[in-house]
């Protein structure tokens, strides 16, 4: 078993009890925490210099479309709808296998380098056995840690999930990866019937998976009313977007412990309605955090962080001003808060808080080093602060289960020109398939 001493680094644990960082040092042995302690002995394991890095969680990115990586930036001035008739009403009918390959593997790699280690992947183009399978492929390849979300194309309300599509998968592609789970990204209660919001939330819990759904843009429909009377929402329920869910919805959400999931740049760019975050912040839930759609903004979890504390922080001050006539006299919501959306509640989201999200013994060793040396973080006197206002060229080093993936600033994936190069064929094809090229 391969053993590793981190050592000199700023932890930052996001473990309940500890300090917001501290100078420890941490021994993984295999894909584990073994140890995190200061000047601990372990002679037998590679020692790893981290002075002047801030280690964190790996970063969580609870809800990204995969699939689209290929079409990158296309919908960068696209509305709501105009995402909707663009990709689900044109490109979709286009995709063969090989574009939900490359684009979930290249939309990996990516997540990876920008220290992202766990990745929901809500891939609801799945238009046959063999699409599904290629995208289940990509993120095998790209060595992530990811929670494969089964969805299909907007579909009749009546129709229900394609549940033998379910059980092969979970009894084929996607068995035997240490690294890799199955969820349901069911059309939800907004966009069916009731009686099948009810049978896709039912197959769900009976096979023990999340069951994640799109809500945005208003009150919800009378299917949530149904799965609520079934006793079906519960922890393994998970709410993307939530935008302009009115509060009592929210609060009885929070109370069945279901998770929301706020792509905060998407949805104030597009159009989706106000991020939930103030909402569940007041019913003591918290959000975690997405990047969506590629096509659209960029996968930055890190971005998305920050945007949610600001937009949440803006709401706050005005609201603050207008009951008092002047400003707030300090924050509503911290830094420490964003990071914990961003590490803590996305395990929770995609129903990993007992193998991800803090830097404990015995969790899973997804771990990231951001260079806080670099001109642009120096000097860091708050490390959290440091990490959120970190980019890409600070993201050192990334390891999943203990393997590095990334390392001295260069992602350790030996085919980037070859993924490259075939992303690029995709996005082509796709491009002219829907007239755009």
């Amino acid at each position: 078993m391969s053993r590793t001493l981190l050592r000199g680094a700023q932890v930052i644990t996001m473990a309940p009890g500890r300090p917001d960082a501290e100078c420890v040092d941490i021994l993984v042995e295999g894909d584990r925490i073994a140890m995190i302690g200061e000047d601990l002995d372990a002679p037998d394991a590679e020692p790893v210099d981290l002075t002047g890095r801030v280690v964190i969680p790996g970063l969580v990115n609870a809800h990204l479309h995969t699939w689209q990586t290929g079409l990158r930036s296309v919908g960068a001035d696209w509305t709501l709808m105009e995402y909707l008739t663009h990709l689900h009403g044109g490109a979709v009918q286009h995709y063969r296998p090989d574009d939900m390959y490359v684009s979930n593997l290249a939309g990996a790699l990516n997540q990876i380098n920008c220290g992202t280690t766990t990745l929901g992947d809500w891939c609801h183009n799945s238009l046959t056995p063999e699409h599904a399978d290629a995208a289940v492929e990509g993120l095998v390849r790209a060595g992530i840690r990811a929670v494969f979300l089964h969805g299909t194309p907007y579909r009749d309300p009546d129709l229900p999930h394609p549940l033998a599509e379910t059980d092969r998968l979970l009894d084929g592609p996607v068995r035997g990866h240490a690294l890799l789970t199955l969820g349901m990204a069911v059309q939800g209660p907004q966009y069916s019937s009731p009686s099948t919001a009810v049978a896709d939330f039912r197959a769900a819990a009976e096979r023990g998976l999340v069951v994640s759904l799109h809500q945005s843009g208003g009150g919800p429909a009378p299917g949530w009313e149904a799965v609520r009377d079934a006793g079906l929402f519960s922890p393994h329920t998970n709410v993307v977007h939530g935008s302009d869910l009115p509060d009592g919805w929210v609060r009885t959400l929070v109370e069945a412990g279901v998770t929301f999931t706020s792509t905060p740049e998407n949805e104030l760019g597009q159009g989706h309605g106000t991020p939930v975050t103030g909402s569940l912040l007041r019913h003591g839930g918290a959000p975690s955090l997405g990047t969506d759609v590629d096509t659209v903004v960029p996968g930055k979890v890190l971005t998305a962080a920050r945007v949610a504390l600001a937009h949440q922080r803006s709401l706050d001050h005005a609201q603050h001003r207008q009951t008092t006539g002047t400003f707030a006299d300090r924050p509503s919501v911290t830094a420490k808060q964003a990071l914990e959306w961003a590490t803590v509640e996305g395990a929770k989201a995609l129903g990993l808080a007992d193998r991800v999200g803090r830097v404990e013994s015995g969790m899973q060793a997804d771990l990231v080093a951001v260079d806080s040396r670099a001109l642009n973080l120096w000097p860091a006197h708050n490390p959290i602060a440091a990490v959120l206002h970190s980019d890409i060229a600070n993201i050192e080093a990334v390891m999943i289960a203990g393997r590095w993936r990334k390392r001295d600033h260069v992602l350790l994936h030996p085919d980037i020109a070859e993924v490259k190069d075939r992303l690029l064929d995709s996005g082509q094809r796709l491009l002219h398939a829907m007239g755009a090229a």
